[in-house]
């Protein structure tokens, strides 16, 4: 069984990132499980957490009156989920929901955001990283709109 830190290690979020910040890091998440169809969140919700999933299938969806929940992503094993801890007012813009049984790790932004306080370094890097998380799923998104018929 592996170390939060050892996952950390291996994940493309946090590939070459130094050790002292994985281990800060690692001290900022834990484990966590959703049952098929429960909602991770809600739109409008306090955001001060991200995910990488580890197990599973998340949908991201938003609602739209008269056409019900829109799917707009479905979100795998290793991949990110959740920006809005990074940004304020920090409240989600989406809802997100596990497809089936999904096993996560859930980080604390709150936790997160006050060792940027320690180390401005840190939240630069992470910034990066997410800036990075958020082009592939803004062209994602780009590419799945362009196959909708209206």
């Amino acid at each position: 069984m592996k170390t939060i830190e050892e996952i950390l290690t291996e994940h493309p979020l946090f590939q070459g990132m130094e050790q002292n910040y994985l281990e800060w890091i690692s001290g900022c998440a834990s484990n966590t499980q959703f049952r098929a169809g429960e909602f991770i969140f809600h739109e409008g919700e306090d955001a001060h957490y991200f995910y990488i999933i580890r197990h599973g299938k998340v949908t991201v969806e938003t609602f739209a009156p008269g056409r019900g929940a829109i799917t707009f992503q479905v979100l795998k094993e290793n991949d990110v989920l959740g920006w809005s801890w990074l940004f304020p007012p920090n409240k989600w813009a989406f809802d997100a929901r596990a497809l089936d049984l999904t096993r996560a790790l859930i980080f604390d932004g709150r936790c997160l955001r006050g060792k940027f306080t320690e180390d401005p370094r840190l939240g630069y890097e992470l910034m990066q990283r997410f800036a990075s998380v958020i082009t592939q799923r803004l062209q994602a998104t780009r590419m799945q709109l362009m196959d909708l018929k209206f």
